[in-house]
Parts: structure tokens; C-alpha cells; sequence
């Protein structure tokens, strides 16, 4: 029998997140790894778990997620992003919660680039009279 699941994809910097939601018991996968073992940080734990935690669904589903590009910041931003998506698809009257946090919002901000002249996007060289 085929089980019931739900997709969404996420982005982040240069991170892009496949994200499968089935229903279970609220264990998180990342890349075949335990979010405890590939996320270090709380706060990087947290960021992944906010969909969740604001639609109160934290302990009815499990979350698959494929992510590559970028560092593990924008990764886990790139998780969020997805599991907000699709929670969309579990249930649309989520959608005003999940909006009021800003979560459907993609982030577009990205890394200046490096500009010539300069050392970076705006660090300029030192200066110097003689």
C-alpha cells in the first residue's frame, strides 16, 4: 500500500532542500544522517524544528531531507523553508500561521559579489598618501 507523503522544496543562499513529510513520530533525517549528528548547533535544531513547533505538529510527522549547497546555516534555513511548504500541502489552513512567522518567505539574500578594485563586495584596499 502506497503511504501517504508530502513534498516540499526549500532554498537558502546557495542551499536547496528536497523535503519529505510521512507521517510518524517526529524523527528528523537529513541527508541519511540524524539532525543530531549532522546539525552541532541547538539553534540550527531549532531553526529546522520552527514549521513544526508554530503549527503544533512536531511529534505527528517525520522529516526526509535532502540538501546540499552552501553551509550548514543556509542548509538548515533551506530545511525550514521546505517543511513549511509541506505543511502547506498536509493541511492550506496552516497557511496564516506559517505566514505570520514569515516562513513561506523564500530569504532572498544572497552573497555580494566581489567587486574589481577592491578585496571584497566593498572592502576597499588601505589607504595610503605615499
Amino acid at each position: 500500500m502506497a503511504q501517504l507523503q508530502y513534498w516540499g522544496t526549500g532554498r537558502r543562499k546557495t542551499s536547496v532542500a528536497r523535503v519529505r513529510l510521512l507521517p510518524g513520530d517526529g524523527q528528523v533525517v537529513i541527508n541519511h544522517r540524524q539532525m543530531d549528528d549532522y546539525f552541532g548547533l541547538e539553534t540550527l535544531k531549532l531553526i529546522v524544528k520552527q514549521p513544526l513547533l508554530v503549527t503544533e505538529l512536531l511529534g505527528k510527522y517525520d522529516v526526509f531531507a535532502n540538501v546540499q549547497g552552501g553551509g550548514i546555516s543556509g542548509q538548515a534555513g533551506a530545511i525550514r523553508h521546505g517543511i513549511a511548504r509541506a505543511l502547506l500541502k498536509v493541511d492550506p489552513d496552516l497557511r496564516t500561521a506559517l505566514k505570520r512567522e514569515g516562513l513561506l518567505t523564500r530569504d532572498a539574500r544572497m552573497k555580494e559579489r566581489k567587486k574589481y578594485g577592491l578585496k571584497a563586495a566593498r572592502r576597499a584596499p588601505q589607504f595610503s598618501k605615499r
